[in-house]
């Protein structure tokens, strides 16, 4: 660990608290702290890396060194904007693969190789099975996927922009992966069958609309923002469907100051943080995968990353990848 002044430690110290006091952490904490988020602030700048924080990742990562924070396709395009030779991405290890197929000269590492339950669900066999299956349908896949199974697709699709890509499609059957409570509740607003597969978020699965309902009880002028992963029953309840940055937005253009997001703890912090003028209201549910993410496991991925820390994909899954990416790019700048 480098050592650092009193002097160095002290003015880490106040910056970190001046982004983290609206999220009660206290000085001591942020003093804590204070040598991690400072060496690896220097040693990213010494190898021309930038860090990438998904919104669920804690605040300590989000505020005290990432260079950016949003969601994962966002990120990954960001990523490409750069002239950095070296990508950390703070995130599930899905994510970290997109990253790279988007940028594949670069080098890509992930903290912790974390899981995800919905990217979990499926693999590129099942896939190749369900075309059997439904030989005439369109493949969509929601980004929350492998690179192995975006390669096994048609397109690609985000939270924000899965209805244009269903809609984009030629076809009028669309096998739609993983997520079963998104394609529930894509299914209304289409004429077109969707297929669905038995894939779930744990941490959207786990919101109830009877807790909505007594939000709403509690205050009926607050706004209820609500991710596309949650089930159809709690959709029902929501002013808002849509992607974490779509919620963002909301919450920053609308003249309401009372809003409840239901999804992963850390959009909850970036709200809280981030608009000091809104309320947010109403419990969260913490993604285990996302959590499994420390300051010292960026520290080690900068200085040794073990093989685990790097994301190695094929030539040939990156290339068949892009396409079901390229694709939904195509789709959603002709309509």
């Amino acid at each position: 660990m480098t050592k650092f002044s009193d002097k160095e430690i002290h003015k880490e110290t106040d910056r970190l608290y001046g982004k983290l006091k609206k999220l009660e952490w206290t000085k001591e904490a942020c003093e804590r702290i204070a040598p991690l988020t400072l060496e690896i602030n220097g040693l990213k700048k010494g190898v021309n890396a930038i860090i990438l924080a998904h919104s669920y990742q804690t605040p300590d990562i989000m505020y005290g060194v990432a260079d950016f924070v949003g969601d994962s396709y966002g990120l990954s395009k960001q990523a490409m904007k750069t002239k950095a030779d070296l990508i950390i991405f703070c995130s599930v290890h899905f994510m970290a693969e997109t990253a790279k197929i988007l940028n594949p000269k670069k080098e890509v590492r992930v903290p912790t190789k974390a899981s995800c339950s919905l990217a979990e669900s499926i693999k590129a066999k099942d896939i190749r099975d369900l075309r059997k299956k439904h030989p005439k349908a369109g493949v969509v896949c929601y980004i929350n996927t492998t690179a192995a199974v975006k390669a096994e697709c048609d397109a690609c699709c985000t939270s924000a922009n899965a209805l244009k890509v269903i809609e984009g499609m030629p076809q009028d059957e669309i096998i739609f992966i993983p997520d079963k409570f998104m394609t529930q509740n894509l299914q209304p607003l289409t004429k077109k069958k969707l297929i669905e597969w038995d894939g779930t978020c744990i941490v959207h699965e786990e919101f109830s609309d009877k807790d909505i309902k007594n939000i709403k009880k509690l205050h009926p002028k607050a706004k209820i923002l609500v991710h596309s992963e949650c089930t159809p029953q709690v959709v029902k309840e929501a002013d808002l469907m849509g992607s974490t940055t779509d919620m963002l937005s909301y919450v920053k253009n609308s003249n309401s100051k009372q809003f409840m997001l239901v999804t992963e703890c850390g959009l909850r912090d970036r709200a809280i943080a981030e608009f000091k003028d809104k309320e947010i209201l109403g419990s969260c549910i913490l993604c285990p995968y996302m959590k499994e993410i420390l300051l010292k496991d960026i520290l080690k991925c900068l200085k040794s990353p073990t093989p685990n820390q790097i994301i190695k994909l094929s030539d040939s899954t990156i290339k068949k990848a892009k396409r079901s990416l390229d694709k939904m790019v195509e789709i959603v700048e002709n309509q």
